[in-house]
């Protein structure tokens, strides 16, 4: 695509905005509609089933790995070149922090991308989670908490300068990642034919992994003529929560594809739900509610900014290019889900039975 009179019209830093407010607004649109969740997915595999909700994060995590890798055989992206892999990694950093977003999670009831679309749908419960998990990883990211980050992230990492590329560490061929992709897909829709889930539901699951496609697609296309380096990226919530947030609070603030992916996932799950008639305004329903999900919220925004990504930037973004710790990252938010749902909520309904 020919990017160079859209950047020379309105510059390169609104472009790449823009890119984020797109992909934003498409998964957005998706993921309100596809109920997209992996926390959702993760408590209903600790509890012996395979419903609707891992079939669709199976089949959008499969979509993502099939576009994302067709992108990367056709020359649209090089994931080398993704600010994910081109740094080192934190192995450490996504065991600690995958296994504390995975409590959190299950506690907050939704990961940090499922409260924003629940916030733009109504949900007041989702909005104040969302603005704790922030608030928090600003501060794991360059206030207090940053020393504690640090430290965690320091004790194992990835040799060579870089991430590791699972694909290149087991010597596989890059349509590997293409045939992997393929064969879960075909999982998914195998287990959502089994449970009848609908064909608009499957579509918009899929929906949710194309956007992660595109987002790649968008940055790097838009590297490859920018004078400025940019970095290659795409859906993440951690860093995008974080830097939103201190866009609105300093005026000296600059525009990236963070700033306009936040708002661009709003503004797609309003409009999904004003459509649907989805919209309406829910609270917390008692005292110890909040206060489980305002805990849930402060160990997500830390863990997501210690793991590297959240539950979509490392689980499917990261995932999507085979970043090593992205995976070790996503098995251990699978692990601190399953064992929170267990411990917590599975217990205390046993007790009342």
């Amino acid at each position: 695509m020919d990017l160079i009179p859209l950047v020379e019209r309105i510059g390169e830093s609104p472009t790449a905005a823009l890119f984020g407010l797109i992909t934003g607004i498409v998964f957005g649109v998706a993921a309100q509609r596809s109920r997209f969740c992996l926390r959702a997915a993760a408590v209903e595999f600790a509890r012996g089933m395979m419903q609707d909700r891992v079939a669709v994060w199976l089949l959008t995590f499969s979509t993502a790995l099939v576009w994302v890798q067709g992108a990367q055989l056709l020359g649209l992206m090089r994931s080398d070149e993704a600010r994910m892999m081109s740094v080192p990694g934190s192995w450490s950093g996504a065991i600690i922090g995958g296994l504390l977003f995975g409590v959190g999670m299950v506690l907050a009831r939704g990961c940090s991308g499922r409260l924003l679309v629940l916030a733009a749908t109504g949900n007041l419960r989702s909005v104040v989670s969302g603005l704790i998990f922030a608030v928090v990883a600003q501060m794991s990211l360059a206030g207090w908490l940053a020393p504690l980050r640090d430290y965690l992230a320091a004790l194992w990492i990835t040799g060579g300068g870089h991430n590791l590329d699972l694909l290149d560490a087991f010597g596989l061929p890059q349509y590997a990642g293409l045939l992997l992709g393929l064969f879960t897909a075909t999982l998914a829709l195998y287990t959502s034919y089994r449970h009848q889930i609908g064909f608009a539901r499957l579509v918009f699951a899929s929906g949710v992994g194309f956007a992660v496609a595109l987002g790649w697609v968008l940055t790097f296309s838009l590297g490859q003529i920018a004078f400025d380096a940019v970095p290659v990226e795409s859906l993440t919530f951690s860093g995008p929560s974080a830097n939103t947030l201190m866009f609105f609070l300093d005026r000296n603030a600059v525009l990236e594809f963070d700033i306009g992916l936040v708002p661009g996932v709003v503004i797609g799950s309003f409009l999904a739900a004003m459509l649907t008639r989805e919209f309406r305004f829910q609270g917390f329903s008692d005292e110890s509610n909040m206060r489980r999900s305002m805990f849930g919220a402060v160990l997500m925004g830390f863990g997501a900014m210690l793991a590297g990504g959240c539950a979509i930037g490392n689980g499917v973004t990261g995932g999507s290019i085979f970043a090593g710790t992205a995976w070790l990252a996503l098995f251990c938010m699978w692990v601190g889900a399953m064992v929170t749902d267990i411990i917590v909520d599975q217990t205390r309904v046993a007790a009342t039975a």
